[in-house]
């Protein structure tokens, strides 16, 4: 009875995950944790710069870019499982990504609410391209012995990001500014990028397999 889960437990090393996992990981860490500086004072962002804004436009703002990444997201995922191959994935992984660091630097120039209301839809079409792309390449890539043990260990470190993030942002805001805030949440994503661009070389193997009829 002890056996499996000695083995979980010695299986918690991130070492012995593979690259793609590890760093796909990172990505979403960081991604979330800058993400996470602004999401838990958005609203007071929201009341505080936008012109006429109220609770209102505060939540429609929150659901066009759920409605956005929500429709779009399948039509991404579709298009990725129509096309052999990890290119595809890869693709709209940077793309999201680049799109991801853009989002908060938006932040910065918006002053009427159908501004904000197009920032979220950009926000909500970057998302749409990086989580389906993401999750499938991690899905691909996990070790399907242990894939309880790694999705685990990468939902701590992504929520334990924005833990941390969320107590952060308020302080960064209060102390520095929105400005300040939104500089360096675009910066922590952005570098998520680069692992973004480590995994690629990963991926071409995936890439030769596709020749010949495997995804």
């Amino acid at each position: 009875m002890n056996t499996p889960i000695n083995t979980s437990i010695s299986y918690f090393s991130l070492n012995k995950f593979s690259a793609v996992v590890r760093f796909l990981t990172l990505v979403d860490f960081l991604i979330n944790s800058g993400f996470g500086l602004i999401t838990p004072i958005f609203a007071v962002f929201i009341m505080d710069n936008i012109e006429g804004a109220n609770v209102e436009i505060a939540g429609i703002a929150v659901t066009v870019f759920l409605l956005t990444k929500s429709l779009l997201q399948i039509i991404v995922g579709s298009a990725i499982d129509k096309i052999r191959g990890e290119r595809d994935d890869f693709a709209f992984l940077l793309l999201g990504g680049i799109a991801y660091s853009a989002i908060p630097l938006m932040y910065i120039f918006i002053d009427t609410p159908l501004e904000l209301y197009l920032v979220q839809f950009a926000y909500g079409v970057a998302a749409s391209f990086a989580y389906p792309s993401w999750m499938a390449i991690f899905t691909r890539h996990i070790d399907h012995e242990h894939e309880g043990v790694e999705w685990s260990v990468y939902a701590t470190l992504v929520e334990f990001g924005m833990a941390v993030a969320a107590s952060l942002g308020g302080f960064v805001a209060y102390r520095f500014g929105f400005a300040f805030l939104f500089i360096t949440a675009s910066a922590i994503i952005f570098v998520s990028n680069v692992f973004i661009w480590m995994i690629y070389n990963k991926l071409k193997l995936k890439q030769e397999k596709a020749k010949h009829g495997h995804k």
